[in-house]
């Protein structure tokens, strides 16, 4: 933790020293500005997040994007300033840093890139499955690496038949010795064939959620083999995969707690994952805000600037309104998972589905507002758009984020 804030305060030392600045403003007006409300150390780490994105992730954004580059450096250098195993704890080179903290820090990464900084995010909540839920040896034989990014993780628990009925799941595990013989298939694995560590679901007992298991297969493992890389409407900097098992013998000892625990620890897993991607849709609609209001003072139709259109002002009135109340919910759901609070669950899917859709309505009005020129991949906001879109889809689809929350109001005693 202290190694991270070091890094931390030199970063912002060398920012400030060599003058970078970013081309967009990503911190806007004080209105909605993501720093309030925020400690000291807290505004510290975001704007080195804002710096980084600005500066290492912005720039590429596009190319990235084009050309379907998973950005392996890009992302080791995000590893040097903490960013790696953000809340792992620090004995196994994690930051040890809140689901607050990691909140601020994925919304500031994603405005300069959401596919990458999404990638970001899943790979620390699977260093932090392992982290939670492994032992000592596994702690140690795994997360020291994938905090520093020096290998990559993946999370499997979609399969082609079982998205939303997640505990349906087929992926057997059958026990011989001191090994599992899984067999099986995982879909829409981000990172697949790229990553190096893999989470996976499967089944070593009877049907239902009692019957998964949580097993961590290394790349190089025998009978382990990935599809062929799937074309997305975004997400391009990050590779998505099938990730396929053929008799693959994987040691009893890769095994995260106990047998039946796997469904358990998913859904842990899960309601983080939920701020997190929450927290990258928040970037991309802070970034696509500040984008329109750009385009507003720039761009003339009818003799005026677009800025003196009360309809458009009205519009980016809105959008900045939603942007602020999303934070707030996400960061209130933070707290509550951080804290252990009985309405965590809720909560984590309330942010997600309020964020995720109000986000993605946010970038859709941006793009709106550029007119043609937000069709144009010469201007980010198209990108931004594409990106999130699938938000409203991973780490649970919204409608089964109403599931649990209508669950949840209605067993209320």
């Amino acid at each position: 933790n202290h190694a991270f804030f070091l890094c931390v305060h030199i970063w912002a030392a060398l920012c400030k020293y060599f003058h970078i600045h970013s081309e967009v403003d990503m911190w806007g007006s004080v209105r909605t500005s993501p720093s309030i409300g925020l400690t000291d150390e807290q505004k510290d780490f975001q704007k080195v997040a804002f710096d980084f994105a600005a500066n290492e992730m912005a720039p590429h954004m596009a190319e990235w994007d084009l050309k379907e580059i998973f950005p392996v450096e890009a992302m080791r250098k995000a590893a040097q300033l903490g960013f790696g195993g953000i809340y792992v704890n620090p004995d196994v080179g994690g930051s040890g840093l809140s689901r607050l903290d990691t909140s601020i820090i994925f919304e500031a990464l994603s405005t300069g890139c959401v596919s990458t900084t999404a990638y970001i995010s899943i790979h620390n909540m699977c260093a932090w499955m392992i982290d939670t839920f492994g032992n000592n040896e596994q702690r140690e034989k795994f997360c020291p690496d994938l905090c520093a990014m020096q290998k990559f993780a993946s999370y499997c628990l979609t399969e082609p038949g079982s998205g939303s009925d997640a505990a349906s799941l087929l992926t057997s595990a059958t026990l011989q010795g001191d090994h599992y013989i899984l067999n099986g298939s995982k879909a829409f694995i981000s990172g697949g064939g790229d990553t190096d560590v893999y989470v996976v679901m499967c089944r070593t007992g009877g049907k239902g959620p009692k019957g998964i298991s949580c097993l961590v297969v290394e790349k190089g493992t025998p009978g382990l083999s990935f599809g062929k890389k799937e074309k997305k409407v975004g997400w391009n900097s990050q590779p998505t995969r099938a990730v396929i098992f053929e008799d693959c013998a994987v040691p009893v000892i890769n095994r995260l707690g106990a047998e039946g625990e796997g469904f358990s620890i998913a859904m842990k897993g899960l309601n983080g994952g939920r701020i997190n991607i929450a927290s990258c849709s928040l970037g991309a609609a802070h970034a696509s805000v500040l984008l329109a209001r750009d385009h507003m003072c720039v761009r003339k139709q009818f003799g005026e600037t677009l800025s003196n259109s009360q309809f458009l002002q009205f519009k980016l009135a809105e959008m900045a309104t939603k942007l602020v109340a999303s934070r707030l919910l996400v960061r209130q759901a933070a707290v509550a998972l951080q804290e252990g609070r009985p309405e965590a669950v809720s909560l984590c899917s309330m942010a997600k589905l309020f964020v995720t859709d109000e986000c993605f309505s946010i970038c859709n009005q941006a793009l709106q507002i550029h007119g043609g020129y937000g069709y144009l991949k010469d201007y980010a906001v198209q990108q931004y758009v594409r990106d999130i879109r699938v938000h409203q889809i991973l780490e649970g689809t919204n409608e089964v984020m109403r599931m649990i929350i209508a669950r949840s109001l209605l067993t209320e005693s």
